[in-house]
Order: structure tokens, then C-alpha cells, then sequence
């Protein structure tokens, strides 16, 4: 199955550590989904990110394939605010693909996220060429 991060678990390394049998695939994008920080890690110490649905707007972010035993650890790190959702991305090379992404299960106040935390994305983003 494939998993669409778009969030810290772009940074290679993290996932690396977190779903060992994950392999980086493509980079894609969400469209009529837009970025937000909501309520708060402990970790993190801040707003964590999900995606919510937004006319008009994109989400990128990064595919790798995974096993459900790496989906299942992934989860665990994750923790129990986010759930799954299947959603339909896009590569740059425009074929479809279908994946699974995490999304926070109550998108609660928009809040500000810790700059450890948005240089763990900015490091994704890095890693998968998005910037």
C-alpha cells in the first residue's frame, strides 16, 4: 500500500527509524486539501499538522510503499488523535494514485507549531525535493 506523508514523516530518516521496510517511491500532491496546525504534541511541543479539505488548494508531500506491519508502527507514532483516511494523489507525472494518510480524527483550533517540529517538514521537503 502506499502512504502519503506530508508532515514530519517526510524526513527519510525519521520514517527510516519508525517503519524500517518503508521505500521512498514519489513525491505527489493532495488537491482540494490544505495544511494546517492544530492541537498540541507533547513531543513536538506545539500545533502538529493534518490536512483538511480546501477548494482549490494542494498539499504536497511524499509516497512510500509500505506493509501493513509499517503502517501499524507508524500508527503507533502517530498516536491517538490521528486515524487513517484513504485519499487520491497525484505524481508529478500526473497518474493517479490512491494511499492512506493520517489526519487528525478532530481538527481542533488552528494553533502554532514548534520550530523543531517545522524543520523536521523543511527537512521532508528537502529529502523529497519539494523545495
Amino acid at each position: 500500500m502506499f502512504y502519503f506523508a506530508y508532515a514530519s514523516n517526510l524526513d527519510r530518516k525519521q520514517v527510516a527509524e519508525r517503519a524500517p521496510n518503508a521505500k521512498v517511491r514519489y513525491s505527489a500532491t493532495l488537491p482540494n486539501h490544505k495544511l494546517i496546525f492544530a492541537g498540541w504534541s507533547r513531543t513536538w511541543r506545539g500545533a502538529v499538522a493534518s490536512i483538511l479539505q480546501s477548494h482549490s488548494d494542494k498539499v504536497h508531500g511524499g509516497l512510500y510503499e509500505v506493509s501493513e506491519q509499517d503502517m501499524l508502527r507508524l500508527a503507533k507514532y502517530e498516536g491517538p488523535d490521528y486515524t487513517t483516511t484513504r485519499v487520491n494523489v497525484f505524481r508529478d507525472t500526473g497518474e493517479l494514485i490512491e494511499a492512506v494518510a493520517f489526519v487528525q480524527k478532530q481538527q481542533k483550533d488552528e494553533g502554532k507549531p514548534s520550530a523543531e517540529y517545522l524543520a523536521a517538514i523543511k527537512q521532508g521537503y528537502m529529502d523529497w525535493g519539494l523545495i
